[in-house]
């Protein structure tokens, strides 16, 4: 199976780097690298917004729109929502999205 890279950048500046496997959600990708700020309290089930991210602007287009439920579910993310703002366990690894660039809000 082929991987993608994704990079997270913390609040600090500091960056984690990984090869993701396609077809995996970003957060569990980010939990099993030890990602700081992406939790993942329901596992990815769309129910708590503790994987909240925010998505470079160079990748926006790539990622695409938030559907309904987690439009809803980002109304509820600890740090501010802001126009970028996904749950990474609806971002799904795949070669479109090799290079891509995560944020990490400061909680």
């Amino acid at each position: 199976m082929s991987s993608s890279q994704v990079t997270w950048v913390l609040s600090d500046g500091r960056r984690i780097t990984a090869d993701v496997a396609q077809g995996s959600n970003l957060m569990l990708a980010a939990i099993f690298e030890g990602v700081p700020g992406i939790d993942g309290d329901c596992g990815g089930c769309l129910s708590c917004a503790t994987c909240h991210v925010l998505v470079d602007e160079a990748w926006a287009g790539r990622v695409g729109p938030a559907d309904s439920d987690e439009n809803a579910m980002l109304d509820s993310t600890s740090a501010p929502r802001q126009s970028s703002s996904r749950l990474s366990c609806q971002i799904i690894a795949g070669p479109e999205l090799d290079g891509l660039v995560l944020h990490v809000p400061a909680a």
